[in-house]
This record gives structure tokens, sequence and C-alpha cells, in this order.
């Protein structure tokens, strides 16, 4: 019965993990791909007019903390001029994200390292 239960909540929790990281993508694809590009690689258009890191480079991702991409995410970020360069994405925002889908964007984020 311990086991079956176990079990239970084995594959619970990995679904769980699993909606998240669906959901992370989907939010990557959908606020963040326009100007990172899908794959991270800040290719875009939008993205080389800003001057957006390659997040699949191994040396950004090194430099790259989880309380400093939390806080662009959550706070956008502004050039030296005060001018946004990345919207805020949290309550209030047009586009709200939850601090549990901050934490998992930031999770996805890393991912995209080659």
């Amino acid at each position: 019965m311990k086991k079956t239960l176990l079990l239970a909540t084995m594959f619970g929790l990995a679904a769980t993990l699993s909606t998240k990281g669906a959901e992370a993508k989907d939010n990557w694809d959908n606020l963040c791909a326009k100007c990172h590009g899908a794959e991270g690689k800040g290719d875009t258009k939008m993205g080389t007019k800003l001057g957006c890191k390659d997040l699949t480079d191994a040396k950004v991702q090194a430099d790259l903390k989880d309380d400093d991409a939390t806080k662009a995410i959550k706070d956008g970020i502004k050039d030296d001029d005060g001018k946004t360069k990345m919207k805020p994405f949290v309550t209030g925002a047009d586009t709200p994200l939850s601090d549990d889908e901050v934490k998992a964007l930031v999770a996805y984020v890393h991912t995209l390292k080659k």
C-alpha cells in the first residue's frame, strides 16, 4: 500500500513538473521569443536592435544568475537613458506572470544553453 501511494505521489509530482515546463515553454514562445528568438540566440530583428544576449552561449549562461533573471522578468530592463528595453511581466503588466511562472521561465532559460 505504501509503495502504491509513493508511486502515485511520484507520478503526480512528475506530471506537475512536466506541466510547469510546458507552461514555461509556452510563456517563452508567447512573451520572449519575439526578441530573444525561439532558440534564445537573440538574433531576431528586434533582438538585434535591442542588443539581446545569446542565451545559448555557455559564458552568457554562466554569468546569468537566477536573481538577476528574475528581476529582469519582474521589473523589466531599461537602458542608461531610462528607455525601456524589456517590459516587466508581473501582476499589473499587460501580460502578468505569477511568481511560479517567473521561476519556471528562469529555469527554462537555463535549458537554452548549448
